[in-house]
């Protein structure tokens, strides 16, 4: 039988008889070059494709028991403490809602002594403290110095010795064992002084340089960290983007790189040594006034980088707590003022590392 010869590149020369057709032939070849180039592009784009986009580190845990915002926020034995405050209605609360990471659970805790807002609070060795405040919504006060420690293994608040002045909406910060506390509403803006509760004593120290109220603060080491914050008493006056450190050792204040941007109302947070700064009021192209921004202070380098913006804006809220990995962010107002506490828990997972 006569027969032909065609080429096929991938089947190199082949002897077909001559009365099959040549339209099959070229099917045939044309079917297994298309074959062997769509095998090539799915192991290619099986092993060669960019890897998957990091799922967001932003999360929701349960939200609170109730409306809040003007409240402080502690650690106390791996639970969640938000002490005091108020709800849209602007009434100070003495309510405590305290929240289980293990189980995802909020309860109610003692309620606190007095109904305050704009508190300052930490833990020491196993007690919870609160510290300043106010009774009253409104800039003016009226301010308390009061000092109140909570044991949970009694279950009961006490009256501690109080602070030399009265002060409320500035922060509170633990080093060695110490409490302290800086700013405050005016005219207490400037205010710096340091608690034992070994020795149930206040000492004065050497006024912050910048007066403010409504700021983050935190501790890296020995240092004290003051940043952020507004000079007046309510959220319409000027916001600050400086930041004052406090060297307990050498008993002196210096000056770091300023925020990115001017922010009042501000939170901040240390998880792996850096520092973490969330919301804040004061944005004037803002709907609500309230700033999305998320910045994160390298102590290291001095410097600042921003982060992805926090998915619902908030502020009044004083002190985080980072625990188990992650950030924990409960309550806060919603919109400028103090008329829009809510019940949000954010959470954020921090990396270990920042460029």
């Amino acid at each position: 039988m006569e027969a032909i010869q065609t080429f096929n590149p991938f089947l190199n020369w082949k002897v077909y008889p001559k009365n099959l057709p040549i339209m099959i032939l070229n099917k045939f070849s044309l079917l297994l070059l298309f074959t062997v180039i769509i095998s090539s592009a799915c192991k290619k784009s099986k092993n060669d494709s960019p890897p998957t986009s990091e799922p967001s580190r932003w999360g929701r845990r349960a939200d609170l028991l109730e409306a809040n915002s003007e409240m402080s926020v502690a650690e106390l034995n791996g639970q969640i403490y938000v002490l005091g405050g108020y709800p849209s209605t602007r009434i100070s609360t003495n309510v405590v809602q305290v929240y289980d990471p293990a189980t995802d659970q909020w309860r109610r805790g003692t309620p606190l002594p007095v109904a305050l807002n704009h508190t300052m609070s930490v833990s020491v060795n196993g007690v919870l403290y609160v510290i300043g405040g106010q009774t009253e919504a409104g800039g003016d006060g009226p301010f308390v110095n009061t000092v109140y420690a909570f044991d949970p293994n009694r279950g009961t608040w006490i009256t501690r010795t109080p602070m030399p002045t009265a002060r409320s909406g500035g922060g509170a910060v633990v080093v060695n064992g110490r409490i302290y506390v800086a700013g405050g509403r005016p005219p207490r803006g400037n205010d710096f002084a340091v608690y034992d509760p070994a020795t149930d004593r206040w000492e004065i120290l050497d006024n912050l340089p910048t007066q403010r109220n409504h700021f983050g603060i935190v501790s890296v080491g020995s240092r004290i960290y003051v940043m952020g914050g507004r000079t007046g008493a309510g959220f319409d006056t000027p916001t600050l983007d400086k930041v004052e450190v406090y060297d307990v050792v050498a008993r002196s204040w210096s000056t770091a790189t300023p925020m990115l941007k001017p922010r009042g109302g501000v939170n901040a947070i240390v998880a792996y040594g850096f520092i973490h700064v969330f919301g804040g009021e004061g944005n004037a192209h803002a709907t609500h006034g309230v700033f999305p921004d998320h910045d994160v202070f390298l102590p290291v380098s001095n410097s600042w980088i921003h982060l992805p913006d926090m998915p619902t804006p908030v502020h009044g809220v004083t002190g985080a707590v980072f625990i188990n990995g992650l950030i924990h962010l409960p309550g806060g107002g919603t919109s400028i003022g103090g008329t829009s506490g809510s019940t949000i828990h954010q959470t954020y997972r921090p990396a270990t590392s920042y460029p």
